[in-house]
């Protein structure tokens, strides 16, 4: 029997090209909220990013899923990544998305939108504990209250989809949009 190697979810960047152009890559999108003694969100962290043309935008935090890896690892894999590991994220022990986002590399077809892919993304909210510190490529780190958040959401600094993912989550958690 042949052996398959399942150790690795990385894939080459010709790999990840050549896949791309095949089929649909498996995301998660995470809201990062703060919340109070009764479980209120009282902030909800938004990233600082530019683009690869310079452009600064607001994203949340998102990355891919890797082969042979289960969802609630990928949460806490990007929260890390982007967050520090001192986030603390409390990921609930039956995670469910709230919502499901398709991206085309074609514009227009769905509110999301990414010129590399067709990919589909898994949306959590996930409450964090503990010190977050930008990482990696990201610029800062803004916590905003739920009515800055949804004001935010609505601008152009809120590009492909993030947005419109933003808003689904505060409707999620029972906040006016």
């Amino acid at each position: 029997m042949q052996e398959i190697e399942t150790r690795s979810g990385w894939l080459t960047r010709d790999q990840l090209r050549d896949a791309r152009e095949r089929l649909p890559i498996l995301y998660v999108n995470l809201v990062p909220v703060r919340v109070d003694e009764r479980s209120q969100v009282t902030q909800i962290g938004l990233l600082l990013r530019a683009s690869e043309t310079g452009e600064i935008q607001r994203e949340l935090v998102s990355g891919r899923v890797l082969y042979h890896e289960r969802l609630r690892d990928a949460v806490l894999r990007h929260i890390e990544r982007d967050l520090g590991p001192m986030a603390l994220p409390q990921v609930p022990i039956a995670p469910q998305p709230f919502a499901v986002a398709e991206y085309f590399p074609t514009p227009g077809v769905t509110p999301f939108h990414d010129p590399r892919q067709h990919a589909v993304a898994l949306a959590y909210v996930v409450v964090l504990m503990g010190d977050c510190q930008p990482q990696g490529n990201a610029l800062d780190l803004a916590w905003l209250t739920p009515a800055e958040a949804s004001e935010l959401a609505t601008t152009p600094e809120m590009v492909g989809g993030h947005g419109v993912l933003l808003r689904q989550a505060l409707a999620h958690l029972g906040h006016p949009i």
